[in-house]
């Protein structure tokens, strides 16, 4: 990088959190000894690859449901898994 280029910097973000809010971000910070603003990008890039790992697990699942001969595995290893276990 030349020196008379600039980084272009995210814009900023003002939010209102609340009490509830705030102290959980207060919280973060603390245990984590960072800024309540690195909590924040923190906790939001964090929420992010949660929900993208869910969608994926969600699109995993119903390919898995659509697929006649899995179910019908499934269900077959369920049967023995409840032979197995005997009576209650």
């Amino acid at each position: 990088m030349r020196y008379n280029q600039r980084v272009k910097a995210a814009a900023p973000l003002s939010l209102r959190l609340g009490s509830d809010g705030l102290t959980a971000l207060d919280d973060i910070a603390r245990r984590r000894g960072i800024s309540r603003a690195e909590a924040a990008r923190q906790a939001i890039a964090e929420t992010a690859e949660r929900d993208r790992r869910r969608s994926g697990l969600a699109a995993e699942v119903r390919n898995l449901m659509a697929d006649e001969a899995y179910v019908s595995e499934a269900l077959e290893v369920a049967a023995l898994m409840e032979q197995l276990r005997g009576p209650r």
